[in-house]
């Protein structure tokens, strides 16, 4: 398993943004293999957890055409900076 951290300045957030992240979220859990998706936003800052089971997976959702969009959008109107981590799942379990 994968996680990739998304973590995000934030510049402003709209109507639009609530919209787009909402649909982002149902199309990475419903098409693309997605397990999980968990996103917080505080104050200026935002982080995104999301797990994935193989990189293939990954690279699809990083290359489907409204994800795309969406990734301009945050880049031109959104965030005024952010980063992305993949990291690989070594060990994982629940009391």
């Amino acid at each position: 398993m994968y996680i990739v951290i998304f973590r995000a300045k934030v510049r402003q957030l709209d109507a639009e943004y609530s919209a787009t992240t909402k649909r982002m979220h149902e199309l990475a859990l419903s098409e693309f293999g997605c397990i999980e998706f968990h996103a917080v936003t505080e104050h200026d800052q935002e982080v995104a957890l999301s797990y994935w089971p193989d990189l293939a997976s990954i690279h699809a959702w990083r290359m489907h055409p409204e994800h795309r969009m969406a990734q301009q959008l945050g880049k031109e109107k959104w965030y005024a900076a952010y980063s992305v981590e993949v990291t690989k799942v070594e060990r994982a379990y629940k009391g």
